[in-house]
């Protein structure tokens, strides 16, 4: 189960730290990704991190922007947002593996405001 946290309306500029929590697989052992969709439009791959935390990814749409991080020990995925624009505003979900195809959980509302 992923469970998605954190989001909020804010005004550009400012920032927000997404939580995942994780639970009922071994989440250590599995990379991770955080995707987003806003209405009407397809799933953005947003960033990806390895098992243990040393590689990732993200895209040029976020990179300078977002940073993605991980707890094995808590078994929690992180997305530290700054410098949120308007068009940041979307649900945002934690997945399962490298990519934006797994498992997602319920997301969690990021709405930027001017």
């Amino acid at each position: 189960q992923l469970v998605e946290s954190g989001g909020g309306m804010v005004q550009a500029g400012e920032s927000l730290r997404l939580s995942c929590a994780a639970s009922g697989f071994a989440f250590s052992s599995v990379e991770m990704s955080w995707i987003r969709q806003a209405p009407g439009s397809e799933a953005e791959w947003l960033s990806a991190i390895a098992t243990g935390g040393r590689a990732s990814y993200t895209s040029d749409s976020v990179k300078g922007r977002f940073t993605i991080s991980r707890d094995n020990d808590k078994n929690m995925l992180y997305l530290q947002m700054d410098n949120l624009k308007l068009e940041d505003t979307a649900v945002y979900y934690c997945v399962k593996g490298w990519g934006p195809w797994g498992t997602r959980g319920r997301g969690t509302q990021v709405t930027v405001t001017s």
